[in-house]
């Protein structure tokens, strides 16, 4: 089975998820967590789960494919995006090509692109006047959000839904789904 990275800029609510899910799996293990920011709790997380973690910076990340080796090193087969807001380099697409995916809190192709992410989505739904939201799980590509789509699973908005409220019903979502999507995701790439 392929080794898990992780990549997150921020809390790690759905890292977190992730690395539970697969504490026990005797096949798929979570390697590596690469973050952008130094300071970012999904570190915590992955100190507390003693798994590696990586701080990269935006030279290293356009500039360098030394990421590149640092996944290859591991033995990295598939990379998860959760919460990473770079938009992921020609190079590492490439060497990932179908085996790097990312979750996106509405259903695609609506509500995504640069600077399409959290709350700024779930505005965005509210305003429109949407009476579903949900997540899409999509291969990564050179252009934010618009990988093929692996999954998708939706939520009512009611009425008086605020942006909030739709932000919870949402993470609802993809702490249910995420893991298990990837997890039948590597046993595919392990079957060929």
């Amino acid at each position: 089975m392929p080794n898990i990275a992780i990549f997150a800029s921020g809390t790690g609510t759905n890292a977190g998820k992730i690395i539970d899910y697969f504490k026990e799996n005797a096949n798929i293990h979570v390697v590596l967590v690469v973050s952008n920011k130094a300071t970012a709790p999904v570190l915590e997380l992955a100190d507390e789960s003693g798994i590696e973690k990586m701080v990269i910076s935006r030279q290293s990340f356009y500039e360098t494919e030394g990421l590149l080796d640092a996944l290859r090193d591991r033995g990295v087969g598939l990379i998860v995006l959760a919460g990473f807001l770079w938009l992921i380099p020609d190079y590492l697409v490439r060497a990932y090509d179908k085996r790097m995916v990312n979750i996106h809190p509405a259903l695609l192709p609506k509500y995504g692109g640069k600077g399409m992410y959290g709350m700024n989505v779930h505005r965005a739904v509210k305003a429109a006047g949407e009476t579903v939201s949900g997540i899409t799980i999509h291969y990564v590509n050179e252009r934010y959000d618009e990988g093929g789509v692996i999954f998708q699973a939706t939520c009512p908005i009611a009425p008086d839904d605020e942006p909030e409220d739709i932000a919870r019903k949402v993470q609802q979502l993809e702490h249910r789904h995420f893991a298990p999507v990837v997890e039948q995701l590597a046993q595919e790439l392990e079957e060929g």
